[in-house]
């Protein structure tokens, strides 16, 4: 076989080889431009105007009365964009809440819904306001108190190491007097929201223990029994009662051991409804409950400074303060 007949079936093989591989690369190239395409096509594919524009074909084709495939209901205060219509434009903040709508205007010329789309652009302008001012104020109760907590864990700290001699007297009744007390021990702790409310502090408790000397003892006769008992509860003070019944078994009187131990709470409460703190008492400054309402902005250090002053017996601006 000569060279020229060797070479024919080489050059058709290449030649083969050739043509498969430039049919790869076409391929290649033309996916690489479809996928190129399509990427454009999602990037520049508007969802808002394809669903408008499906709900002119509809309305369209209904035949509910809708024929015109241009007319297309405005989103209520929608997003402002380049696209936003002249009557809408010239809404400005001081539109008032509500709009008279004039009588004479032409039930298909838009001004109707126009009007309404201002006043929902103006009703939601309020609404975030108002919602701003709320979240401002609730943040200004929690820092509030924040500031409580973190000073008064120090302060029961302190006095839990010095146990210090509280100069001051509850009186009971008549001559009955819980007096000569002293700091026995303290606790301070605070709560949360959760956090699907904003995790706000909500509430800080403070309370501690003072003991006096020795027990007291107090009679009572008939009717009374029950009304001291009342209120040694209400007090929360300690206390073992011996009755003294007659022969049908009513008590006669009673005699009451009143344990020289007084338990004290203070429970600094958020109300955020009202932008207040309540700080609610017990047998702090007497026995028995009282309830202060303060302003965040007025717990600074001076008003905690007296508050503390207020706890062990030393002369205090509290009330005052808490007024501001």
């Amino acid at each position: 076989m000569s060279k020229s007949e060797k070479s024919a079936p080489l050059s058709a093989i290449v030649e083969a080889i050739r043509a498969k591989r430039d049919r790869k690369d076409r391929t290649l190239k033309d996916i690489a431009e479809l996928e190129a395409s399509l990427l454009a096509d999602i990037e520049n594919f508007d969802l808002d105007a394809a669903e408008r524009r499906a709900r002119r074909e509809y309305l369209a084709n209904s035949g509910a009365g809708m024929a015109d495939p241009t007319l297309v209901f405005p989103e209520i205060a929608p997003a402002r964009s380049a696209a936003t219509s002249d009557s809408a434009k010239t809404a400005t903040p001081d539109t008032p809440s509500v709009t008279p709508l004039p009588p004479d205007k032409p039930a298909g010329s838009g001004s109707l819904l126009d009007q309404l789309r201002q006043q929902a652009e103006l009703r939601q302008r309020e609404n975030n306001s108002a919602l701003a001012e709320r979240t401002s104020t609730n943040e200004g109760i929690d820092q509030a108190l924040k500031h409580v907590f973190f000073y008064l864990h120090e302060l029961v700290q302190q006095l839990n190491i010095v146990k210090p001699a509280i100069p001051r007297d509850f009186p009971l009744v008549e001559q009955t007097v819980l007096d000569r007390l002293t700091w026995q021990e303290g606790f301070a702790d605070y709560r949360t929201q959760s956090q699907s409310a904003g995790a706000l502090v909500e509430l800080v408790t403070f309370s501690y223990r003072l003991k006096g000397g020795g027990a007291l003892h107090v009679e009572r006769d008939g009717p009374s029994v029950e009304r001291f008992r009342t209120t040694l509860f209400d007090f929360g003070l300690a206390f073992n009662c011996k009755e003294f019944k007659n022969e049908r078994s009513y008590v006669e009187r009673a005699d009451f051991q009143i344990a020289s131990d007084i338990s004290v709470s203070a429970r600094w409460r958020a109300d955020f409804t009202k932008g207040l703190i309540l700080l609610e008492t017990r047998n702090l400054e007497r026995l028995g409950s009282a309830l202060y309402t303060l302003r965040p902005q007025a717990i600074d250090q001076a008003l905690l400074e007296d508050f503390g002053r207020l706890v062990i017996g030393q002369s205090n601006r509290f009330r005052e303060l808490a007024k501001r």
